[in-house]
């Protein structure tokens, strides 16, 4: 067959230790082309990058720019570099068919001759262009007239790459088992979430907490007050349902009606849930019950009195649902958005449907951690673009237990 089409490529990184090497080339040869190693340089140390100059044959054109675009989303760029393609939006949420989609990875477009970082990184947006400036845009926020990026040209993504003994952390990298022991997990996720708070300066890196109710059901509540009260969590993203049970259980102390200090039903406890939102309702807000003296202990009420920010996302399966819940789908999308802009950790706690969402959010060089006794829902996570996860597959209850006392050693 001949191979009448043809493009140089370049890049570099830990090609080798991130597989990203055998990637490269499997892909290609997936896109139905062939490739020839011009040149290739093996970095020796931690910091010193390898090199790579590949040539892509393809028997036609179509074949061609599918595998450079296939190539780009491994961190691949033409030697030969143009600028990016813009072409205009048609009308508003319209994009033209070719357009660009982007991954959670850094990602620079060359704008009038020199690579510009794409800003307010995140998976499946497109890139607007405006005033020499690049950023990640939803398609239901471009305007028509906007110039959209289209095609690969002009475009250089910095993949995360595989870390080399950071913290010894990198041992967990796309490791999700049963097997391994929790607690060495969260020795080392409580080594990260120290060094981030010290290297963030006087206020601390952020880290932003993702959690579901089984935080509540599985007795992990006075641990959590407790890493909510030595400053470690910068914000809470949830559904309504944790906060419905953690203040059902402070109230009543049952969640879903159960006892949870011995595991039994209480006559008439399936009432508790919604006389929990009642007393909220009365007072207007989680706020409102607390500066009322109502509320006087609980997760709520501890990021109420340490004023940490939180977002309740409302479903369609919501009771109440609570004052605080935002059921307006595109609003709670936007106020996660905005607690997830700089975090340098996110902490998902047994929510998979919250988790997967503001994974998608998150750009690949912020960590991410997963905890849930179901080895399928840490999976899912990494399977839909959050490959940065690391699962942590244990009882949640435990974890942040072991949390709590590792975070204070």
């Amino acid at each position: 067959m001949t191979m009448n089409y043809v493009e140089i490529v370049e890049a570099e990184g830990h090609l080798v230790d991130s597989q990203i090497l055998s990637n490269i080339m499997d892909r290609v040869i997936e896109c139905g082309a062939v490739y020839e190693v011009i040149e290739f340089k093996l970095g020796r140390t931690n910091d010193e990058f390898s090199q790579l100059q590949l040539r892509v044959l393809a028997p036609a054109k179509e074949i061609l720019d599918k595998t450079l675009e296939e190539l780009v989303e491994l961190g691949c760029y033409q030697a030969q570099i143009t600028d990016a393609t813009l072409k205009p939006s048609p009308k508003d949420c319209v994009v033209p068919d070719d357009f660009y989609s982007t991954t959670n990875h850094r990602t620079y477009a060359r704008i009038g001759g020199a690579w510009v970082e794409v800003a307010r990184q995140r998976m499946d947006a497109v890139i607007v262009v405006a005033d020499g400036k690049a950023e990640c845009r939803k398609l239901r926020d471009v305007k028509q007239g906007e110039m959209i990026v289209c095609g690969a040209n002009g475009i250089r993504i910095q993949p995360e790459f595989k870390e080399r003994d950071r913290l010894g952390f990198a041992f967990m990298a796309n490791d999700i088992s049963s097997e391994r022991r929790a607690e060495t997990a969260v020795r080392k996720i409580a080594e990260m979430m120290r060094r981030i708070k010290a290297e963030g300066g006087a206020e601390g890196g952020r880290i932003v907490f993702v959690a579901g109710p089984v935080v509540v059901h599985t007795g992990g509540t006075a641990a959590f007050c407790e890493i909510i009260r030595k400053g470690f969590v910068d914000a809470l993203l949830a559904g309504n349902a944790i906060a419905v049970h953690d203040i059902e259980h402070q109230l009543f102390g049952t969640s879903l009606g159960v006892d949870l200090e011995n595991g039994i039903p209480i006559e008439e406890g399936h009432k508790n849930h919604m006389r929990a939102i009642n007393a909220i309702n009365r007072y207007g807000s989680i706020e409102g019950a607390v500066k009322a003296g109502v509320l006087r202990s609980g997760i709520m009420y501890e990021l109420v009195r340490n004023n940490v920010p939180y977002v309740l996302a409302g479903s369609i399966r919501d009771d109440g649902p609570l004052p605080d819940t935002e059921m307006d789908l595109i609003k709670a999308q936007e106020e996660y958005a905005k607690q997830i802009e700089g975090a340098k950790m996110i902490v998902c706690l047994s929510s998979m449907l919250h988790s997967i969402g503001a994974g998608n959010m998150t750009p690949s060089w912020v960590r991410m951690v997963c905890v849930d006794i179901n080895p399928a829902v840490v999976t899912k996570l990494s399977d839909r673009g959050s490959q940065q996860t690391i699962g942590v597959v244990t009882d949640v209850g435990t974890f942040l237990n072991l949390l709590a006392q590792q975070l204070w050693v």
